[in-house]
């Protein structure tokens, strides 16, 4: 599948417990804990335990309850791959994380059990890639998404304008829109608004690790128009500032576990 798909071992150990919130991004999550279910908040301020954890496409920040020590598998999918690997579109995971094993039925509760007895990593990104391949063969009906769609994807989350794309695919916006959205669950420009807070957010990381944030310089470099432009994106889809979630969680060493790729294993790989 090329890039579609990419995965990494996460073990954060030694941190207070507390919250961790899986940000909005342009990519399916797939979250495969080890020993202990992956604890989030619900809306309501209750929780729910997941044993393996399927999200879609979000514009709020998600909460991850942690105790201190979290461990697992965890893999973004490109939301083409969404039809190929769990036999359904990235819109019907939309605005959800659910448990695998509801979508993809006994094969995900069996990667539970061989990720929960695997005695090393290597074993359990085995068992994970023995399943994935096993999905992919499960879903390989012809089913797959138009290619104005997929081109529309490409650009719009590139930083394209829907004009632009409608253009090029010869079809009208209001069309590409409902045909976007039926595909991915959300509109083109939440698609493209996502798509550039995830690269901000990245390079916020990057920079922070260089020991100065440089919020006017990260809002510059990627289209925004200035640094209280980027500060009330950044309140809007994590649900606090830039230097708060720095704070609490990039230098707490949480950013690059759960539902995070900012700081991957060097186990990473693309299947």
């Amino acid at each position: 599948m090329g890039r579609s798909l990419t995965r990494h071992v996460y073990d954060v150990r030694d941190t207070p417990p507390g919250i961790h919130r899986a940000l909005p991004s342009p990519w399916l999550t797939f979250v495969v804990p080890v020993d202990e279910p992956l604890r989030m908040r619900r809306p309501d301020g209750g929780c729910a335990d997941f044993r393996a954890c399927l999200a879609g496409l979000h514009d709020e920040p998600g909460t991850i309850v942690h105790p201190g020590r979290q461990a697992g598998i965890h893999v973004t999918v490109d939301p083409l791959a969404a039809r190929a690997l769990f036999g359904v579109p990235a819109a019907a995971l939309a605005g959800h994380s659910v448990e695998a094993a509801d979508v993809v039925g006994r094969i995900g509760r069996e990667l539970c059990e061989r990720v929960d007895a695997g005695a090393t990593w290597g074993v359990r990104l085995a068992a994970l890639d023995d399943v994935l391949a096993r999905l992919l063969r499960a879903h390989d009906d012809g089913s797959r998404t138009a290619d104005e769609v997929r081109h529309a994807w490409g650009r719009i989350t590139a930083g394209g304008s829907v004009r632009d794309v409608a253009r090029e695919v010869g079809w009208s916006t209001d069309h590409l829109s409902r045909r976007f959205a039926a595909e991915f669950g959300v509109r083109p420009s939440v698609a493209g608004r996502m798509a550039r807070f995830d690269r901000a957010r990245h390079e916020i990381v990057r920079r922070a690790g260089r020991g100065a944030l440089d919020l006017a310089g990260v809002a510059a470099d990627h289209g925004y128009a200035d640094q209280a432009h980027l500060a009330r994106e950044f309140r809007a889809l994590a649900g606090c500032s830039a230097t708060t979630w720095v704070t609490e969680e990039v230098r707490s060493g949480l950013v690059g576990s759960v539902q995070d790729d900012t700081g991957a294993d060097p186990r990473s790989s693309a299947a």
